[in-house]
């Protein structure tokens, strides 16, 4: 083994002033002892396997010098030597991903740090220095030199090498848009926070009797209601004035700048409406704040919603005293409803007692009823007071509101209940609407038009589904039951069963029969429409 000294090697002589003078050493313990400072002492105890350097072999890993160790590891390769810019050429900016665009100038700041954040495995070294190297301006690529840095065994090795950008044009959405023809310039979001989608088939109907939507590119489905798109600002002006003319409603508006010529000064926006629905339906149980109840004639503030129109048309049942509660003043102290048509309980009618005071369709009268879930379990009995006497006997079955030992989260209906004046005026029972038996699901020879609706990118799941077309089967029911809200619809007769009939009378003869059973109100073919988008051509030449 080989003992190397450095540059400032200690001498193994003994120091002449340090031995004291006629000092003889006869015996080998009395030879004097030196010591040697390790720190400036290197062992090098073999050679380098590629150019036989000598170096440590306690320390050097793979018998490999520093030298070596830096020409045989590659730490930039797991950085890529190319990458791919997107460019808009539109509007001078760069894609950072996933769907960001920014403004960078060349050879800036900005487009550098963009340029590093497109390449794979920089997190896991250190980046040293990064700039730009000169290429042609039309030659579509960017140069970058970048000088890395990363511990290679017990060595720090350090590595510059160039990654080349490649820039390819790609259009941002912005500019797509405002090069893109017939695309929507303005869009209107209706929109009604309620569980259920009775009112949404009302306007349904109301836009297909009025053509509302003839103006309209794209009707799509959204969560809470239906966004309506249109071509031009005027068009999407004209169908929120449509809306507010038939459903109490607010809107907002916003806009937005899509693109701007600097020369000529003009600018594209693209307009948006929001428009939100009162959430009271039809049927609906309402607490009215009391300062409100008294503003509209000092009426019951617990009362039902018997229509939607322009106006939300609330009556006391138990006065026959009507409201009618107008949009502004809605939304200047908005209340929701206490309970929905999904909340109606099955009573029977035991008792009844007519009173002297009429208001139109509906007569007060004073019922004793009984829960129909409590027949044959107790003798249960409520007293109510109605304004359904007049289609209501002994026996009937009717749909109402259970107001006794149900707890309602709502604050409005608290400051009832601890009033003086109307908490002692809360009835045990609001009836609703007399309830029609149907023996026998049959069909109808009348149907309504849907919209054309874009479902979007997820389809409701199956529950979804099923729910909704319980709805629209509700609604029906409504429509048939109902004659004031069958007026404002236009109902089409259905071709098919009506030509059934006439090839066999007999079995429209048996559909009459029972019907007949049912308590169902029958709908006039008179007042029906012919549905020509269905009729065929055969049709057509028996009309002329």
């Amino acid at each position: 083994m080989a003992t190397d000294m450095d540059v400032d090697s200690v001498s193994i002589a003994p120091s002449m002033a340090q031995a004291p003078s006629g000092a003889t050493y006869d015996h080998p313990a009395h030879f004097p002892v030196w010591t040697f400072p390790l720190a400036n002492i290197h062992c090098y105890s073999i050679l380098c396997c590629e150019c036989g350097t000598p170096i440590d072999g306690t320390t050097a890993t793979g018998a490999l010098c520093a030298d070596c160790v830096r020409l045989t590891n590659d730490i930039s390769q797991r950085v890529p030597r190319e990458a791919a810019m997107h460019f808009c050429k539109d509007c001078d900016r760069w894609l950072l991903p996933p769907s960001s665009w920014v403004v960078a100038h060349p050879e800036s700041k900005e487009l550098l740090a963009l340029c590093l954040k497109k390449l794979r495995g920089l997190h896991k070294i250190r980046v040293v220095d990064a700039r730009f190297l000169w290429t042609e301006p039309h030659s579509r690529r960017l140069k970058v030199q970048l000088t890395i840095q990363d511990q290679v065994q017990t060595h720090i090795v350090q590595q510059t090498f160039t990654v080349v950008y490649v820039v390819s044009t790609q259009q941002c959405p912005e500019c797509a848009k405002s090069f893109t023809a017939n695309v929507w310039r303005a869009c209107v979001q209706v929109r009604q926070k309620v569980l259920h989608k009775r009112t949404f088939l009302f306007m349904e109907q109301l836009i297909m009797k009025h053509g509302a939507h003839k103006d309209t590119i794209n009707i799509k489905e959204a969560k809470d209601g239906v966004d309506f798109f249109f071509s031009a600002r005027n068009q999407a002006e004209k169908f929120v004035d449509f809306l507010n003319s038939v459903i109490p409603i607010r809107m907002k508006k916003s806009q937005q700048l899509i693109s701007e010529d600097k020369h000529t000064g003009s600018k594209t926006y693209k307009f948006t409406f929001s428009v939100e629905i009162t959430p009271i339906c039809k049927d609906d149980l309402v607490a009215m704040p009391i300062r409100l109840a008294k503003q509209l004639g000092n009426m019951s503030p617990l009362a039902l919603c018997h229509r939607i129109g322009t106006s939300i048309c609330l009556v006391d049942p138990s006065t026959l005293q009507t409201a009618d509660i107008s949009a502004p003043i809605y939304w200047r102290a908005p209340f929701s409803s206490l309970a929905d048509a999904k909340e109606l309980v099955e009573f029977i009618v035991m008792d009844i007692e007519y009173q002297d005071i009429r208001k139109g369709k509906w007569h007060l009268a004073e019922l004793q009823v009984a829960r129909a879930s409590d027949l044959g379990v107790n003798d249960k009995v409520y007293f109510t007071r109605s304004h359904l006497g007049g289609i209501l006997r002994p026996g009937d079955s009717a749909m109402g509101y259970m107001l006794t030992g149900t707890n309602f989260n709502n604050a409005e209906f608290d400051a009832i209940e601890n009033s003086g004046t109307y908490g002692s005026r809360i009835p045990d029972v609001m009836l609703v609407k007399k309830q029609l038996h149907r023996k026998k699901k049959r069909g109808r020879n009348w149907k309504l038009k849907r919209m054309n609706k874009d479902e979007g990118e997820l389809l409701p799941k199956q529950a979804d589904q099923d729910r909704m077309d319980q709805e629209y089967e509700l609604f029906l029911r409504d429509i048939e039951e109902d004659e004031e809200l069958r007026a404002t619809m236009a109902l089409y007769k259905a071709q098919q069963k009506a030509a059934a009939a006439a090839a066999d009378p007999d079995a429209m003869s048996e559909v009459e029969t029972e019907g007949a059973e049912d308590e169902v109100p029958k709908i006039n073919m008179e007042e029906l429409l012919d549905d020509f988008d269905e009729l065929t051509m055969e049709d057509q030449k028996s009309q002329q």
